[in-house]
């Protein structure tokens, strides 16, 4: 990831609306910000949620609150807790789909 021509901002949460966006199971809740290529999010996933695709795009996750599930399509499986976080690249070889039991919030980058 290159940042550049990107001046110092500060981001009061919750002050950015949200989207959501339904999974097949359960609901996301994404507060969004976008700088230039950058997009920077703080996201809520609901207690049963399970994402309703495969990505592939890439992403740095650090989980804030509860845990999620990452499944990626060649059949491996993590799980992240608050504190940890994941990285993943736009290659395409590691495909993944989200779920949590309990519910999870999450700070991404992509």
């Amino acid at each position: 990831m290159k940042i550049s021509a990107l001046p110092f901002t500060v981001t009061h949460w919750d002050l950015v609306p949200s989207t959501e966006h339904a999974g097949d199971h359960g609901m996301a809740r994404w507060r969004t910000q976008n700088f230039g290529d950058i997009r920077v999010r703080m996201v809520e996933y609901s207690a049963g949620y399970a994402a309703d695709h495969w990505c592939s795009k890439g992403h740095v996750i650090l989980c804030l609150e509860g845990s999620m599930e990452t499944r990626l399509q060649d059949g491996r499986s993590f799980t992240l807790r608050a504190g940890e976080s994941y990285q993943v690249g736009d290659d395409g070889d590691a495909a993944h789909r989200t779920s949590t039991v309990t519910g999870a919030k999450l700070f991404i980058v992509d």
